[in-house]
Order: C-alpha cells, then structure tokens, then sequence
C-alpha cells in the first residue's frame, strides 16, 4: 500500500514539490530582474503589505485592512499570555467553539486547526509558542482562492485565477472501518498519516451506510483538499468587486484572496462571504494544481505569465509612485528569517 501511495505521488506532477514549479522558471525570473535593474523588484508591488507580502507579514495584520463585513472575527494571542486573558478577549469579540487556530506568519497549512473547546485551544497554544491567530470558525459551504491583480494607474483590475477547493470526504457503507475506506479512496489514502491524526479517536470505527465522513475542513492543498479549476466563473461582475477590494486597501494590487462562500451568486454579487486571508507576491494562481484539466507544462507557462503581471505592476509602482525597492540583502535576509522560523515550528508540529 505504502509503495502505490509513493508511486502516485511520483507519477501524479499535483503533488510533486514546489521547486518542481520554479527552478525551470528561474531563467525568467533572472530575465525580469535585469529588466527591471534590480533583484528585488517585486518588493514594490503591495506597499501596503510588509515585503509586498513575501511570506513574513503578519496575517492579523493583514486581514486587519479588509473591510469589517467581508472579514472574520479574529484575535491575535502573543507567546505566554494567561489563558485567561485569552479566553476573555475570546469572549469579548464574540468567537464561538469551534474555531480556527493558526500562527500569524505561515503558509501551507501548517498548524492551522480546528479547535473546539477550551481545553483543546489551551493545549494548542501551550504547544506552539509563538504569535497565533484565533479566527470564528465559517459554517459557509464552499470554499475558493480568487487571484486579482490590476495597474496602479487603472481603475479596474483582472482576475486570473479562480480556484473551488473541494473538501476530501469519505461515504460509510456500513461494513468498512474509517481506516479502510480511507486507504480505499485514490485520493484519501496518499494523506492517510494526517487523516489518522485528525481521526484517531474514531479511525476503527464503521460509519453508517451512506453517511458522508469529511476528513478536513482546511482548505489546503496540503491537507487534501483538491484544487480544480473555476476559471470559467471568472465575470466582469466579479472583477468589479475585486476591484472596489483592491482599492479599498490602499496598496494592494496582486495577490490571491481565499474566502468562504455559500453560492457562487451571493459571491459575486458582493452580499454574503468572508475572506479567510489576502496572500500577496508569493501567491499562487492554484488552479494550477487540477491535474485533470491542466498540463504541468502549462502549469509553469502559468506561473511565468503571473510574474510578468508582477513586473509591471511594480515598475509602475516604483516609476510613478516613488515605491522603493527593498534592498536585495535584507529580502534575501528575511526569507533566511522565514525558513528558520518555518523549519523551527515544523519542529514543534
């Protein structure tokens, strides 16, 4: 079982690791940075986001510059704080268990979880010692990233990337264990280890017959989540309240925007959803990833595209709003800083 699980992720470019992404699109990079006459060019493309959003910003802070009705309540809990301060400040904004627990630098999912009592949350932060984010957790049903860019000196913006994250689940027959009919879905069983962690209180139990077992509730592709392509939603309606987002956020012009949602209809007209989180230049368009409707080759004809986005946005950024460019050794410092930090709560984890 171990050898066929390790054989589909070979065989399978989905989940192939990130660099499989972008050291064939280094060349390009390169060619962009002499373009623009310095390495670091990019950093002037969200003045509004530390580094323009290249991984070490704080996600508190950056939700804190969306707009009150399309974000989640939240908290930001610091390192050693009495549980009793948290619990207050829990109650005072008015989070309900469950929740969503998660550090405020981080990407790919990593110790984003489901929290749901007291107990639980006073664990998890004993465990994990650094800054986290206590967010409500969203009983929306549907969950989606959306890419937007658009020229400073433009009034409206392009969205280019529509990705619907469909939520691994498993149906009980009433005679398997959970355990088997995980390690009997394709998809399920090449993330069984996380699955039996999340599940192992009720791993050999036997679901009844026709009742649906969902496995995770974090939209990550590193959590089984599937990522399949929703580009055919894109619509000027949508690109409009994008473009009302990016201008009320002074200084955000590229990134993605993962939120919930219950209809695709209440999303786009701008009524009902709630955005998760704003990534900034080091976001990916991750509709990318559905390896059923695209090819890993034009995956990174993709990503190239989307970094030529990136260039001209902070050429224009830098040429005619006096944004600087960060100095290439300290992005180059920071990003030693994120790996360090990366590596050290992948420890803790």
């Amino acid at each position: 079982m171990i050898k066929k699980i390790n054989l589909n992720k070979i065989t399978n470019w989905e989940y192939w690791p990130s660099s499989m992404f972008y050291l064939p699109n280094i060349p390009y990079a390169i060619y962009l940075a002499i373009r623009a006459k310095h390495a670091a060019f990019f950093s002037a493309a969200n003045p509004a986001l530390k580094s323009s959003g290249n991984g070490t910003e704080s996600k508190f802070e950056t939700i804190e510059l969306v707009p009150e009705k399309y974000r989640p309540k939240s908290i930001l809990v610091k390192p050693k704080v009495k549980f009793s301060s948290v619990a207050k400040k829990i109650e005072k904004t008015k989070i309900n268990y469950p929740l969503i627990a998660k550090p405020d630098v981080g990407f790919r999912g990593i110790l984003v979880k489901k929290i749901n009592s007291p107990t639980e949350l006073k664990k998890y932060l004993k465990s994990y010692p650094i800054n986290i984010i206590i967010q409500e957790f969203l009983e929306y049903e549907n969950e989606c990233g959306i890419f937007y860019h658009r020229n400073p000196n433009d009034n409206n913006g392009l969205i280019t990337s529509i990705t619907l994250k469909k939520f691994i689940s498993v149906i009980g027959d009433g005679k398997l264990s959970l355990k088997y009919l995980i390690l009997n879905d394709e998809r399920a069983k090449i993330y069984f280890d996380l699955f039996n962690k999340i599940h192992n209180d009720k791993i050999n139990s036997i679901p009844p017959k026709n009742k649906e077992i969902k496995l995770t509730v974090i939209g990550n592709h590193s959590k089984g989540t599937q990522f399949i392509n929703g580009n055919h939603l894109i619509s000027k309606k949508l690109e409009s309240i994008f473009d009302n987002l990016s201008k009320s956020i002074d200084g955000w012009y590229y990134g993605r925007v993962d939120l919930k949602y219950n209809s695709f209809e209440e999303l786009e007209n701008g009524t009902d959803f709630k955005i998760l989180e704003i990534n900034g230049i080091i976001a990916e368009p991750t509709h990318i990833y559905d390896s059923e409707n695209f090819t890993y080759f034009n995956a990174l004809k993709t990503i190239r595209k989307h970094w030529k986005y990136l260039f001209n946005i902070s050429i224009v950024n830098h040429e005619t709003k006096n944004i600087p460019y960060k100095s290439s050794f300290q992005f180059i410092n920071e990003m030693f800083q994120l790996k360090k930090y990366i590596t050290s709560i992948k420890k803790l984890h």
